[in-house]
């Protein structure tokens, strides 16, 4: 128990020390937008494959059951809302958990390892404003950027499978779709993906900033901050959903 609070302390002042340089001293530009551009560029086409289908896999569900009251005409709307609300911002989080929050502790571990960070801070550069507060921002602006693509291109694939595949008149799919979805509905999820960005990169370099053990240490750190990042998403998720909802 001691053990954890004493984690819990750490990775709070470790938070909020980024929050405060990136008001003090806030990072270039250049490597703000370097930081934003590699979790795009990492996480973009596993985001879309991602969420093609399981667009796809809402329309072919939901098809079998509206089906039997004469309402597949709803399955756009059920496929946007539950893109937009949940499904979206949700995966989109997870899959940057796996391809970027894991290299970035990974990079940050193998600086405290090969003692770069020590380095740094003889050069009199503080390493939680030049290391951490660019990647913690990084990822609360790209997640939501990211999510608005998983939004699009799970529609399109609740489209091609309830029109396409199923026989769906498309005009009612669509038209259905702009009746019923709210705007709340899509801004709500990208409120959760803000928050979900936060989450992933202060975790992540949280667990790469305190690395230990060598090597071995770097490979453990990883794992615990992909573990520690999806349980706080899923459970966050919940009263997020419960607050905003």
């Amino acid at each position: 128990m001691t053990k954890f609070l004493e984690e819990v302390g750490r990775a709070t002042l470790l938070t909020l020390w980024s929050i405060f340089f990136l008001f003090k001293k806030p990072p270039r530009l250049k490597h703000f937008i370097s930081q934003l551009t590699y979790v795009a560029a990492e996480t973009t086409p596993v985001v879309l494959v991602t969420s093609l289908f399981t667009g796809g896999v809402i329309a072919l569900q939901t098809y079998s059951t509206f089906h039997r009251f004469n309402a597949e005409y709803l399955i756009g709307a059920v496929v946007a809302i539950s893109m937009g609300r949940e499904l979206g911002p949700v995966l989109t989080s997870l899959m940057v958990v796996a391809r970027v929050g894991s290299a970035m502790t990974a990079s940050i571990g193998t600086m405290r390892i090969t003692q770069q960070i020590d380095a740094l801070e003889v050069m009199a550069i503080n390493p939680i404003s030049f290391l951490v507060t660019p990647r913690i921002f990084a990822t609360t602006f790209g997640v939501p950027l990211l999510t608005v693509l998983s939004d699009v291109a799970g529609i399109f694939g609740g489209w091609f499978v309830a029109t396409k595949l199923f026989g769906v008149n498309e005009y009612l799919y669509w038209q259905k779709m702009v009746d019923l979805t709210e705007f709340h509905d899509i801004v709500g999820g990208l409120y959760k993906a803000t928050f979900f960005g936060f989450i992933i990169g202060a975790v992540s370099c949280y667990y790469g900033f305190y690395t230990k053990g060598g090597t071995a240490g770097v490979g453990k750190a990883t794992t615990n901050s992909v573990v520690t990042s999806s349980m706080l998403i899923l459970i966050s998720d919940y009263f997020l959903t419960a607050v905003i909802f």
